[in-house]
């Protein structure tokens, strides 16, 4: 769900934090392609297909992750070297997290998403939970940094830093920026908690489906920001 600041947002040149980021998310989609060699046979062709609804669900969420990260350098073209750090550390975990993404949605959808094969021996029953907790960890990581990148804006535009105009409705955008990623977080981590706790099959399917709460969280709290703008911080 993207973030809907009330200030319309700044055009701003892309910096060459943003540029190698983009160079990252790229590299990050070639990872999730069904298969990079052109298909030899009709065969091959037909397994590659099967694999394409893995491919866009993955693909998805990552488009999902790279507009909340487009989104913040829109709206805070931040340069400064914990900006770069706290960038890094999304641009790693979001490597990462495709392993365990694109594994994730292939058991679900049946099939093996690179060669279209059935999932028979992709994982066992005591392993569920800990791909859930893998795929919760990730997740929750990804928009955890992303939080952390909206509180540091929030800060600069207090202090008034360079680049910044010490607005306090732009230092409001940048906290309920983070309280918006920090909502992602929160379903990650209800999604962990429910997998450990029933430490079963049964138990990480409905981890899976706590994800579908991110939606109606959202709305609550976007409404209730709508109150926050309407009292600008001093």
């Amino acid at each position: 769900m993207p973030l809907p600041f009330s200030a319309s947002t700044e055009s701003r040149e892309v910096t060459r934090l943003e540029g190698f980021s983009d160079a990252v998310f790229g590299f990050a989609i070639t990872l999730l392609v069904v298969s990079l060699e052109v298909p030899a046979t009709y065969d091959d062709l037909v397994a590659a297909f099967r694999g394409l609804p893995v491919f866009a669900i993955t693909f998805a969420m990552l488009l999902l992750v790279w507009h909340e990260h487009h989104t913040f350098f829109r709206q805070f073209g931040l340069q400064d070297g914990v900006t770069i750090w706290l960038n890094g550390l999304l641009l790693f975990v979001v490597m990462v997290y495709i392993y365990p993404l694109k594994f994730l949605f292939a058991m679900l959808a049946g099939l093996r998403g690179d060669v279209g094969t059935l999932p028979g021996g992709m994982i066992r029953n005591d392993q569920i939970v800990p791909l859930m907790v893998m795929y919760g960890v990730g997740f929750a990581s990804i928009f955890a940094a992303l939080a952390l990148m909206y509180l540091h804006a929030a800060r600069m535009e207090r202090l008034g830093a360079p680049g910044t105009d010490r607005d306090s409705g732009s230092r409001l955008d940048a906290l309920i920026g983070a309280g918006h990623c920090g909502v992602y977080v929160l379903v990650g981590l209800l999604s962990i908690a429910i997998a450990v706790i029933g430490n079963g099959p049964l138990a990480s399917g409905i981890a899976g489906m706590a994800y579908g709460t991110i939606g109606p969280f959202q709305a609550i709290y976007h409404h209730q920001s709508m109150k926050w703008r309407r009292k600008p911080l001093p």
